[in-house]
């Protein structure tokens, strides 16, 4: 008889330049380690170089210290983009040990989990966000824990993505199609866009 002894993710990601810019200030992270993953997605305030320049200093802290507790990472983020323009960001640790994820947002980048069919009646859950700029200003900082199970989708998207993707309860494919088209069907067009989509699976023994 099998039966499931951990979680494991699939994802995918999917983004796109504010029109006229080479470079996006949106960038996002998926880093594996023993017993867990971290996922963020991460904004640099502004357009262009300079945001690229902070998003890309954050995402190397965060895979750097990728096991530590989430508050102690927004913190060291933000000792470390103080010469930059700073960032948004909404980062996810998943235990996958335990099916527990600890999730924490500063700034405007929304995080929903949809609970999958194997958790009947739940409603998704919001990431609740609190005013910051990781870099200059970071409110006082509180991370949240809930159950994740198999079949779970978390959904991390930048500010230029519209809210109302959230609307549609059933996403059909692999997380990579899913991210192509929430950027394809809900990107406003007037900002960088990034959509991460991690969905849980079970790993057999």
């Amino acid at each position: 008889m099998e039966t499931v002894s951990a979680l494991c993710i699939e994802w995918g990601v999917a983004s796109v330049p504010l029109p006229g810019q080479i470079e996006a200030g949106d960038r996002h992270v998926v880093c594996s380690f023993p017993g867990g993953v971290l996922l963020a997605a991460i904004d640099g305030l502004g357009h262009g170089e300079e945001a690229a320049v902070a998003a890309k200093a954050t995402e190397s802290v965060l895979r750097a210290w990728a096991n530590e507790p989430v508050i102690s990472l927004v913190q060291r983020c933000h000792e470390s983009l103080r010469q930059t323009r700073g960032v948004v960001m909404s980062i996810a640790s998943l235990d996958t040990s335990h099916g527990l994820m600890t999730w924490i947002g500063v700034g405007n980048v929304r995080g929903v989990l949809c609970h999958s069919g194997f958790s009947p009646g739940l409603p998704p859950e919001e990431l609740l966000l609190r005013a910051g700029v990781v870099g200059a200003q970071i409110p006082p900082l509180q991370a949240a824990v809930i159950p994740v199970s198999y079949g779970d989708i978390l959904f991390l998207v930048t500010d230029g993505i519209r809210g109302d993707f959230s609307a549609k309860r059933e996403w059909s494919g692999t997380p990579q199609r899913v991210a192509e088209a929430i950027l394809s069907g809900y990107a406003k067009g007037n900002d960088d866009g990034l959509v991460l989509v991690a969905r849980c699976l079970g790993s057999t023994l």
